[in-house]
């Protein structure tokens, strides 16, 4: 071991008249110690959320959307094949989208049909997965529903859709009730426009964890949003799940290259843009304000050497009268500050994987879901956040050894022999 780093060890041992030297260096390492702990948890909470909300999000919308500048696309089915043959799309199907209005004899809510095929109703999007009630499978089937008719109570057989949790829970149903649907864009009688409505079975009831969906989703099978909208073998557009997420729009591209115009795709990072810049944005400032507890306890670190320095001048004077460079006396300084940061980071880091393990093993913190989406804490773990931070931690460790240390290469010999 080189002697600059030999004496910067030994000047980190505690002797009795320095204990208070010694107390501001651990306390500095303390510090160094929970602002990265701090902000390797912080960032592992969020990534959770991020994480979860994006799983969530993708559980119930697709991957890509292509749409039509023309509007209503027809004769989609070679469309739908070389979209399914694009390199990348690992699924395709065609989709109604519209508006409508629901009703029962209690309630009346606002919706958003998703016309599907029912057999490729879980290739896109991860419904069963959520199915709180009945069965996904029977989608756009008869089911004989008790009702009354005249006064009379009768059974009727209706065509079955699929509901989101609080969206039953507004319109008052159950698996089995009946619930009507009504189409704004009515149909031309002899008195105007006259709304379209039809009467369909609750056959399914989903619950994916996120108030926006489970209160305004409604699935219908593809012929029956179809002939519901009056609107023949036609589709508002192709939904697509790709093999990576992350590669989503490149294959968007490449799919807007296959079909050409006036077909345009949209993928999931840009339909939700504004949503995952916010989380970027959040991540990043959270980052910031809490590296400032690490930029504290580098101040104390600066506080530790400057006193050093001080202790030290006649260490000093006799290593550079005895031949030592500014540069070795500066390597010293450096070196006692850099092993303060290091100690302080290391634990720091072990401080925050523990954490976050228990977090995401215990979990001690739990959220009221009528508010959050989420009943505990989500925690994600990543190396590359720990060791972002704990990079940036050291960095500002070694910078705050600087001053201290061009202070002690500074300092001349011949005045602190010739005054003490």
């Amino acid at each position: 071991m080189r002697w600059e780093f030999q004496i910067g060890l030994r000047y980190l041992r505690a002797r009795r008249r320095q204990f208070f030297g010694s107390l501001i260096a651990v306390t500095a390492c303390l510090g160094v110690a929970i602002g990265v702990m701090t902000l390797t948890i912080v960032l592992s909470v969020m990534t959770g959320f991020e994480e979860d909300l994006r799983d969530r999000i993708l559980g119930f919308t697709p991957q890509i959307i292509v749409l039509s500048h023309a509007g209503a696309i027809r004769d989609y089915a070679p469309d739908v094949d070389r979209v399914r043959s694009t390199p990348g799309v690992v699924a395709a199907a065609p989709f109604i989208y519209t508006q409508v209005m629901l009703t029962t004899a209690t309630s009346v809510a606002g919706a958003s049909v998703r016309g599907v095929e029912p057999d490729h109703l879980n290739d896109v999007i991860d419904v069963k997965k959520h199915l709180k009630e009945g069965s996904a499978d029977e989608l756009g089937r008869p089911m004989p529903v008790k009702t009354i008719v005249d006064g009379e109570d009768q059974q009727v057989m209706l065509d079955q859709v699929m509901l989101g949790f609080e969206l039953a829970r507004l319109l008052g149903v159950r698996v089995g009730d009946p619930v009507n649907v009504i189409s704004p864009l009515g149909s031309p009688g002899p008195f105007g426009m006259v709304p379209r409505v039809k009467r369909f079975a609750v056959g399914g009831i989903f619950d994916s964890g996120m108030y926006e969906l489970d209160s305004t989703i409604i699935f219908m099978s593809l012929a029956d949003a179809q002939q519901f909208l009056e609107i023949g073998p036609a589709i508002t557009g192709i939904e697509v799940k790709v093999k990576d997420q992350y590669e989503s729009q490149a294959i968007a591209r490449r799919i807007e290259g296959v079909l050409g115009f006036p077909f345009h795709a949209r993928d999931w990072l840009e339909t939700n843009r504004n949503l995952f810049i916010a989380f970027s944005l959040e991540k990043a400032v959270y980052f910031i304000v809490l590296l400032l507890i690490v930029l504290v306890a580098a101040f104390n670190i600066v506080a530790t050497l400057i006193m050093v320095v001080m202790e030290k001048r006649k260490d000093i004077a006799i290593l550079k009268s005895m031949g030592a460079t500014n540069l070795a006396v500066g390597t010293i300084f450096v070196f006692k500050g850099a092993v303060i940061g290091t100690v302080g980071t290391v634990l720091g880091v072990l401080g925050g994987l523990g954490g976050s393990a228990l977090l995401s093993r215990y979990h001690f913190i739990e959220l009221p879901k009528d508010v959050f989406y989420v009943s505990t804490v989500p925690v994600r773990i990543y190396p590359e956040n720990f060791i972002a931070v704990a990079l940036a931690s050291l960095l500002i460790c070694v910078f705050a050894t600087i001053y201290p240390a061009r202070q002690a290469a500074r300092l001349s010999p011949v005045e602190v022999i010739r005054y003490e």
